[in-house]
């Protein structure tokens, strides 16, 4: 149960970061205006309290865990918001990065 608890949280903050990121992009690259801008700016806002759910209690951990998850993030909001397809090497990147992502985060430890 912690493991998915954790794992919706990781969910939970990729979509809050990079939909922040992507709507100040917007905003201010693609000229959509302070709004879309102001709103990415409290969506990122948002997402720096969501690491503080996890229930690891490892502030660098649970942060360089989540790299992984906003690395293959990225990838498929790429694909859904901007049409982007990502190529093997792409892919490839992201599951490294998911895998060294649980390595990290739900490694069996002792203590």
């Amino acid at each position: 149960m912690l493991i998915l608890r954790s794992a919706a949280l990781f969910v939970l903050a990729a979509l809050l970061e990079i939909g922040g990121a992507w709507l100040v992009w917007q905003g201010v690259r693609e000229n959509r205006g302070w709004m879309w801008a102001a709103g990415g700016v409290l969506a990122l806002g948002a997402y720096g309290f969501v690491a503080t759910f996890q229930p690891d209690a490892h502030f660098g951990r649970v942060l360089a865990a989540y790299g992984g998850i906003f690395v293959a993030g990225s990838l498929l909001w790429g694909v859904v918001a901007d049409g982007y397809r990502p190529d093997r090497w792409d892919i490839t990147g992201a599951l490294v990065c998911l895998a060294g992502m649980a390595v990290i985060m739900y490694a069996p430890r002792n203590g």
